[in-house]
């Protein structure tokens, strides 16, 4: 009886150090997970909830761009992501760029598909959760999309720009809009001035906060046009003696029924503009209708171009007429500095640095990158950084800076056979010359000789006829005589 007694005793002795065992480890738990307090007083650990995400919104990589196309996912869901690696390709209104990672952590959620077109920028488009987080936890707001600002209190919508990013990068780039009308197309001036309204009342939604007509009219229809007006009162006319009965109406004449058109199907296909042409078809639109060109052109002879290129082939010198031409444009800016400048949307702004724009075919569509520094580098240099420029621009491969900005910008189709042509400025830009294909002539002394003709487009706003005539001038000069003035 004594020994089942002390059995007994040790058994209930074992069992109330188990529960002391497991009432202890669920107080450290407890105590060593973050807690927190429902409204109830609960206090619960952080298990409960799921993981604060790192947000991934469309950039905006260029100061057009309104949306972008997510080529590829370069990182899939539960990978490593370190500081700077690439997580996306994107496809901007200029070009194919990477999004890269600007903290260490895991990617948690992609929320946008690879191959989604047309994703307007700020919008969600992934999530990332921090080293040490479980990525499948992560929380996954309800709003994808971005949210827009709710209208004040007088209706009217704040003035900002839907879609266009607002860093101070960009925010030098955009039109200005003046009681007076500058910066207005003719159609809207027209239409604020017959209805008599202050142009900076208006809530612009065009690309760099210009103001399209669309949004006058909607001015309009909401009834801003007669607050802002405050026509006076007028006295209530006399009355009028009976208007006379109206005339008869005039016999009906018998009309031959239009002709009967069969539409015809499968004689054409439509295509979809990618980004990159929708923006240049607006940007070219809007250049064109906005921007007052002014046009000068001018005959240059090649003559002693083409024997120095003979001469340096023989030193295994490879350098072509193009570069020639982009060192005979940087002088001639550096001799005449007034050229080199933009048009901010109030005055002309000059420019210190003369970067060379030069466009490049791809098969998405017309880009220009930018020889930076070009009064400084030499022929061989120049023709390196052509080449290089060109063939990562046609493999979509040219980094933001390599084609935003530029100072001055060249248009070559002489290979294309050619003569002479005029080029659309690209604004903020003043000027672009256009080269047609070279020609032989006889010369008075009934020699030949090879010349190209140059048409220049420039911003009449910063740069006039006179102004124009003195770089031309100066740039045919450096072509005819490129040795004299020091282009090698």
């Amino acid at each position: 009886m004594a020994s089942m007694g002390a059995g007994i005793a040790g058994a209930a002795l074992r069992s109330l150090s188990r529960q002391r065992g497991a009432i202890w480890a669920s107080n450290l738990r407890l105590n060593c997970a973050p807690r927190c307090q429902d409204r109830r007083g609960i206090i619960v650990t952080s298990q409960c909830y799921g993981v604060d995400p790192v947000k991934l919104l469309m950039p905006a990589l260029s100061p057009t761009m309104t949306e972008g196309t997510i080529v590829s996912w370069l990182k899939a869901e539960g990978d490593p992501v370190a500081a700077g690696d690439a997580l996306c390709e994107i496809e901007t209104d200029k070009a194919t760029v990477t999004m890269d990672a600007d903290d260490d952590g895991v990617m948690a959620k992609i929320l946008v598909p690879e191959g989604t077109k047309n994703v307007p920028i700020s919008t969600l488009i992934a999530l990332m959760v921090m080293e040490g987080e479980d990525y499948k936890d992560v929380d996954i707001p309800t709003e994808t999309t971005p949210t827009q600002a709710p209208p004040t209190g007088s209706g009217e919508t704040p003035k900002e720009d839907q879609g266009v990013s607002q860093t101070e990068q960009f925010a030098s780039m955009r039109h200005a809009i003046t009681k007076s009308g500058e910066g207005l197309s003719p159609a809207v001036r027209a239409l604020v001035e017959h209805h008599n309204i202050d142009p900076t009342l208006v809530t612009p939604t065009g690309p760099h906060g210009r103001l399209l007509k669309g949004d006058v009219l909607k001015f309009i229809e909401s009834g801003g046009a007669a607050a802002a007006a405050q026509p006076a009162v007028a006295p209530p006319p006399a009355e009028a003696a009976p208007p006379p009965p109206p005339p008869p109406p005039p016999p009906a004449v018998e009309r031959a029924p239009p002709p009967s058109f069969r539409q015809t199907e499968g004689i054409f296909s439509e295509v979809e503009l990618s980004n990159m042409r929708k923006v240049i078809a607006k940007r070219l639109t809007e250049s064109k209708t906005t921007v007052p060109h002014s046009y000068s052109m001018a005959d240059c002879e090649l003559t002693e171009i083409v024997r120095l290129r003979n001469q340096l082939k023989k030193d295994d010198i490879k350098v072509s007429v193009n570069d020639f031409i982009i060192k005979a444009a940087a002088m001639a800016l550096k001799h005449v500095p007034e050229v080199n400048a933009s048009w901010n949307g109030q005055q002309a702004t000059p420019l210190s640095a003369i970067d060379i724009s030069v466009a490049v075919a791809t098969d998405g569509g017309l880009i220009t990158p930018i020889v930076k520094n070009a009064d400084t580098k030499g022929l061989v240099e120049i023709s390196a950084t052509v080449k290089d420029l060109a063939t990562r621009a046609r493999a979509n491969k040219l980094k933001l800076d390599e084609f935003q900005g530029g100072s001055f910008s060249i248009s070559n189709l002489g290979m294309f056979g050619i003569s002479e042509f005029s080029a659309v400025i690209n604004p903020p830009q003043a000027c672009i010359i256009a080269i047609g294909t070279s020609k032989l002539a006889i010369g008075k002394d009934r020699k030949p000789f090879t010349y190209m003709t140059v048409t220049m487009s420039s911003d009449a706003r910063v740069v006039d006829d006179a102004l124009a005539a003195r770089f031309l001038k100066v740039f045919k000069q450096n072509i005819e005589s490129p040795i004299r003035l020091g282009l090698l």
